[in-house]
């Protein structure tokens, strides 16, 4: 088979279990349905996989529109590699919690390496004017 470049390769994906990175951060696991010339994606039974540490937990999303240019990476998923990860699966609510965590303890991290910054004179801003995505 010859390889085709760009956006056809994707069409051997069809109707595979995929994983998604988007721009965010965020990371989506389900099956490509449709895909068009902008590389637009709808995935079906999406979940979107939190990960904290050593755990993991799933959001379900189900029918879900992914706009191309919101895509980092995008592979076929594999189930059976999938069931021997040493990560742990948790409740959704726990990762839910477990990520707000996390969050606050690199806000802390932040404040703290902005501070030593500005003992050291230097200024630092944060953009908080528009979101990434």
């Amino acid at each position: 088979m010859s390889v085709l470049p760009g956006i056809c390769t994707l069409l051997e994906e069809i109707d595979k279990k995929i994983m998604v990175e988007l721009r965010d951060g965020r990371i989506l696991i389900g099956y490509l349905r449709s895909i068009d010339q902008f590389a637009n994606l709808v995935l079906h039974r999406t979940v979107e996989r939190i990960h904290v540490d050593s755990r993991y937990g799933e959001i379900p999303l189900g029918v879900f529109i992914v706009r191309g240019d919101n895509v980092v990476l995008l592979g076929e998923f594999d189930d059976d590699k999938d069931r021997t990860t040493k990560l742990i699966r948790v409740s959704k609510e726990e990762i839910l919690e477990a990520q707000v965590l996390e969050q606050k303890v690199k806000q802390e991290k932040e404040q703290i390496r902005i501070k030593a910054l500005k003992e050291r004179g230097f200024s630092y801003q944060l953009d908080t004017t528009h979101e990434d995505y």
